[in-house]
């Protein structure tokens, strides 16, 4: 009988829009991994989590829904090992996680938090910020409407109202930046870290890929991307991590979004063995803490 029982929770299909796929495959071959390495990983569905019906002592999970972070976060007070955290999780939702990076001095695009019902046209003449992205700023991205370019103050204050109207109180606002587009993904506490331009390998959700356009090829530190995005995981308390950033022409880097757990697609199959790796040593430092000492 396998010592080590852990549960995979999937991520609900409406947190991962035209990436069900991408995001199922990615779990799936980690559970596969730990398996091999004598855990016993059962999978479970976000609803099954909020019902009770994990016992493991170990959770791994690509949740978002409201009631499963907090469920992930019970489990973690009361001493249960969770990959990722609830609290890093939450950590990620868009205002929360503009406020952490640019608090904590991570390269981060210039941004104003707002109220959906908020006048904004002035303060961001003032600001000079003509073309930005407004980003709903309560939760995780659901839809492409989640997420909007805008060229001038008064097609943002159009696209705040709409926000307003569907629900969303609450919006991040910030500058948009020229430059080549990177995706990253990397596992804290692991040599792995994959970038690419997404443009070129045509990976994407909505197409936005399209506003910065081909990349350019401008030359920046992969050192120091490494480092800025792997301050940021640490800060955010996110072990399993991806995003995006961009590279101004003058090889500046700046994040302008962080995720919990991506996909990882076009590195899965290499990625999948880290990930694994890295929660088998994360489960033995867990099991060292608790032990007694002599």
């Amino acid at each position: 009988m396998a010592e080590i029982k852990i549960a995979a929770v999937k991520r609900a299909g409406v947190y991962s829009p035209n990436h069900i796929g991408n995001d199922t495959a990615i779990l799936n071959i980690v559970s596969e991994q730990l398996r091999k390495r004598g855990c016993e990983v059962s999978v479970y569905s976000e609803e099954q989590l909020c019902a009770g019906a994990v016992s493991e002592p170990v959770v791994i999970n690509m949740c978002r829904e409201q009631a499963s972070i907090k469920t992930l976060q019970r489990m973690e007070d009361d001493g249960r090992l969770v990959i990722n955290s609830g609290y890093g999780i939450e950590n990620c939702t868009r205002e929360r996680m503009t406020r952490i990076l640019v608090g904590s001095g991570i390269p981060f695009p210039e941004s104003i938090t707002v109220g959906t019902d908020e006048a904004v046209r002035q303060r961001l003449n003032d600001a000079g910020m003509n073309k930005c992205w407004i980003k709903r700023g309560d939760y995780y991205t659901m839809h492409k409407e989640d997420v909007s370019y805008v060229r001038h103050p008064e097609e943002a204050q159009e696209v705040l109202q709409e926000y307003f109207l569907r629900g969303i109180k609450r919006a991040v606002i910030s500058r948009h930046l020229e430059g080549d587009l990177i995706k990253f993904y990397g596992i804290a506490g692991t040599g792995f870290f994959y970038w690419f331009y997404p443009f070129v390998n045509d990976h994407s959700k909505y197409g936005y890929e399209r506003v910065n356009g081909s990349a350019r090829g401008t030359e920046f530190d992969i050192a120091s991307l490494r480092a800025i995005c792997g301050k940021a995981a640490e800060t955010l308390d996110v072990m399993i991590y991806g995003g995006d950033c961009v590279v101004a022409p003058d090889g500046t880097i700046r994040i302008i979004d962080f995720n919990d757990w991506p996909s990882f697609a076009p590195c899965r199959a290499d990625a999948a063995t880290h990930i694994a790796k890295a929660i088998m040593a994360a489960i033995r430092q867990h099991t060292e803490s608790k032990r007694p000492e002599r």
